[in-house]
């Protein structure tokens, strides 16, 4: 089966745009049209077609042509830099692009389409975030992305009444692949802003009244902090969802002391990303949790790491088909993981961010909880800097909330209540923003060689 295949085909309501709806009919009609245009330019089977511009019904209406014509879908990041996008289209091997007016970065860029690859059926040739190295292409056949919006669905409780209000970014699989999929195949309707942006959260929440909205941290501290939380009506949303990356807890207790309860989704871009799932019901009494496998999703601990495997995982990266992060059927995610004896997982922290020093592991997440903890504190990373003596020491990065100053001292006495004395940072850092992602995740790699020693 087709993704486009999965979408119902009805005359209710499928997308509202904020400028005008989108009923399923017209939404199979937009991808018709889309898949015409895309036959004309040349894009067949196999061959890679690239979308550059905001969050929009004409995006998913290309990609769910592509699906038609078998094509590969590749969304990209906007927020790059021109020469990171061209970097990406290069590699991808685009034999077409579509960039929204104010999009002009690949104007000048020459194409170099690939062989057309016909032995699988890729739809979605997605980048990842580039968190800890260069950006990799996970392929996702069109059965994987299928897999994944069943296993999105179970989880979610989704189904024709469902009302989902979509901020984040769709060239991302968590934008893109754990609520609009979802919810457009289970019949239920998308609410489509361009960007997020807290002001339109409130008012689609005021006038809209979606049951539920797909978040991360970075956008979750956005609306806990703008002046409309405290008085927002609130009463529609069953829950929302939030991952991408471990969720400070203040954030989470401030969902639920307003009566909306916070599920996670835990996955990555080459996990389709529906790995393990929090589901509604379980959100208020395991908060930090991010839950239990998802439907059809295997796991395992090895020393530590979680693997996966499961139907909608990618099949592997594009041009690098023996990466070791893919092994007999596995997927090794780099994350660390506890489980509860109720079967309950908590992530912990990735082992490439694990700091060694002077042979003792020390997870960045242990350091960074604490701190958020702290009012003055909306911000936190720590990282592993190069020390001639223990190898590596934790360094802690700070950015403080308007109008608050961060005391280092009396940070510095909780650190000694509750974390280790090696688990220290040997120097904490107030800054006026970390490096991130498009979203909102800190990038480690760049953090890093701002604060390593000269």
């Amino acid at each position: 089966m087709r993704l486009d295949e999965r979408l119902p085909r009805a005359d209710r309501v499928a997308v509202d745009d904020g400028g005008r709806t989108w009923t399923y009919a017209h939404l199979h009609d937009e991808a018709a049209s889309w898949a015409e245009r895309l036959a004309v330019q040349g894009l067949g089977r196999g061959m890679a077609f690239g979308w550059l511009g905001h969050n929009s019904v004409a995006m998913l209406a290309a990609l769910f042509a592509c699906a038609r014509l078998h094509a590969r879908f590749v969304p990209l990041n906007w927020r790059l830099a021109a020469t990171e996008l061209k970097a990406i289209a290069a590699h991808a091997g685009l034999a077409a692009w579509h960039a929204d007016p104010g999009f002009d970065v690949l104007d000048s860029f020459v194409a170099q389409p690939l062989p057309a690859e016909t032995a699988h059926d890729d739809l979605l040739l997605a980048y990842t975030s580039g968190t800890t190295g260069e950006p990799k292409g996970a392929l996702h056949t069109q059965a994987a992305m299928l897999a994944n919006i069943d296993a999105a669905i179970d989880a979610q409780g989704l189904d024709g009444h469902t009302r989902a209000l979509a901020v984040l970014p769709l060239f991302h699989v968590g934008g893109l692949c754990i609520q609009v999929l979802p919810t457009l195949a289970a019949g239920g309707t998308v609410r489509l802003q361009p960007r997020f942006d807290a002001g339109a959260w409130f008012d689609d929440v005021a006038a809209w009244r979606p049951t539920t909205s797909l978040l991360v941290p970075a956008t979750m501290r956005a609306l806990i902090e703008h002046p409309r939380w405290a008085g927002a009506d609130l009463s529609s949303l069953a829950f929302v969802n939030s991952g991408s990356q471990i969720v400070p807890r203040p954030f989470i207790d401030a969902f639920h002391a307003r009566g909306v309860p916070v599920c996670q989704v835990y996955g990555a871009t080459e996990t389709g990303p529906v790995t393990l799932v929090l589901r509604p019901h379980e959100a208020l009494a395991h908060p930090g949790s991010v839950g239990r496998p998802a439907r059809g999703v295997e796991v395992r601990m090895v020393d530590g790491e979680l693997w996966v495997r499961a139907p909608n995982l990618a099949r592997g990266y594009h041009r690098a088909p023996h990466d070791p992060a893919f092994a007999d059927g596995w997927f090794r995610t780099g994350d660390m993981a506890r489980v509860a004896d109720d079967g309950f997982h908590e992530i912990v922290g990735r082992t490439k961010e694990l700091i060694i020093s002077g042979g003792e592991n020390i997870h960045p997440a242990e350091i960074e909880l604490l701190a958020l903890a702290d009012p003055a504190v909306a911000e936190a990373a720590a990282v592993g800097v190069p020390d001639p003596r223990w190898g590596e020491v934790p360094v802690l990065a700070l950015v403080a909330r308007p109008g608050s100053r961060i005391d280092e001292a009396r940070l510095r006495a909780s650190f000694d209540e509750r974390l280790a004395r090696y688990k220290h940072p040997c120097r904490i850092v107030v800054m006026h923003a970390l490096p991130k992602t498009a979203l909102g995740k800190t990038q480690r790699a760049v953090l890093v060689r701002q604060l390593a020693p000269p």
